[in-house]
């Protein structure tokens, strides 16, 4: 089954276990959200579905986010400034961040070492867990030269 049906489908039996309707206006929120790679807002989400649809609301759309997630179709990230971002989640594989906090860059990483030693203190700790996200705010190589620049210009 390709990829964005079998998507679809979890979303529907989702909307069926929860007893909420299936929508025009949330199937197309899901197609936009299938069709966005990387990592969008809310606001970024709402703007290209208006496109499409102008008559869906950003309520809707925020709602339909979080069904999203609950069906395990979309990921929450905190980005740099406080804003909530939303990724794809399912059968993503596990990844990591690196978020500048100047210009907001987002770098997606894997590391084996780390997820050994987080399993490693977890068994230490006999503490089960569920989920983790490691996120790791700095600089971004692009903000560290333009910082140096204006630096050395001054």
């Amino acid at each position: 089954m390709p990829k964005k049906r079998e998507e679809t489908e979890v979303f529907h039996e989702h909307l069926k276990r929860t007893r909420l309707k299936r929508t025009a206006q949330r199937d197309a929120i899901l197609d936009v959200f299938l069709d966005t790679e990387g990592h969008v807002s809310s606001e970024e989400l709402y703007a290209l579905v208006r496109a499409k649809d102008p008559a869906v609301g950003f309520t809707t759309v925020y709602r339909t986010l979080k069904l999203l997630k609950e069906c395990g179709l979309a990921r929450e990230l905190e980005s740099y400034d406080g804003r909530t971002l939303y990724e794809h989640h399912y059968k993503h594989s596990h990844h990591d961040h690196l978020i500048c906090t100047q210009c907001g860059a987002l770098i997606e990483f894997y590391s084996e070492e780390i997820e050994r030693m987080q399993e490693e203190i977890a068994r230490q700790y006999r503490f089960k867990p569920f989920h983790h996200s490691h996120r790791i705010f700095g600089a971004c190589a692009k903000c560290q030269k333009e910082e140096k620049a204006r630096a050395s210009a001054q």
